[in-house]
């Protein structure tokens, strides 16, 4: 059995010119690719330990993982300026008149409000900005086939652009 310290002594040298300049298929290729140190025997014995402070990424749950974690805070606080952003498009919009209103005389706002607007596209910009910024994470995080990239960022995305082009397109 071969420790760590006595692989990086005896460190694996391929013939990567034979690789480089030939017309090999993939097989042909890793059975180029020996030890010329090690005994073929030898290398397949290799155990690598991590430290005792250090946990294997792929073991561990990612519900412990702190990237994870900070991911799923940031999509979570994405969600959360999105519904303040729907609040204040509700005070911020033009007011629906009915033919009752016409009717009766009573007036109502038919322009956006000014005083609510500017904090409306504020939080449309904060909201796409954390929606880029977890998509990118996550892109960055899923390797695996098992991993999800989440339909609910997509989702956000989505509602974000459209919110900010339609408000500057009405505007």
């Amino acid at each position: 059995m071969v420790n760590s310290t006595e692989l990086s002594e005896n460190l694996l040298l391929f013939d990567f010119n034979s690789i480089l300049y030939s017309n090999y298929d993939d097989t042909t290729v890793l059975t180029n690719m020996t030890n010329k140190k090690l005994p073929s025997s030898k290398v397949d014995d290799i155990e690598f330990t991590l430290p005792k402070n250090v946990v294997d990424r792929r073991k561990k749950s990612r519900s412990h993982d702190k990237l994870y974690q900070i991911m799923a805070g940031i999509n979570v606080l994405a969600w959360i300026v999105l519904m303040l952003a729907l609040i204040v498009f509700h005070y911020a919009r033009p007011e629906f008149i009915t033919g009752v209103q016409n009717f009766w005389g009573i007036e109502g706002r038919d322009f956006w409000a000014e005083e609510h607007l500017g904090d409306l596209l504020t939080l449309l910009q904060i909201c796409l900005f954390l929606t880029i910024v977890t998509i990118v994470l996550r892109a960055k995080r899923n390797r695996r086939k098992m991993d999800r990239f989440g339909v609910n960022i997509l989702i956000l995305l989505i509602i974000s652009i459209t919110s900010l082009v339609t408000i500057y397109l009405t505007i």
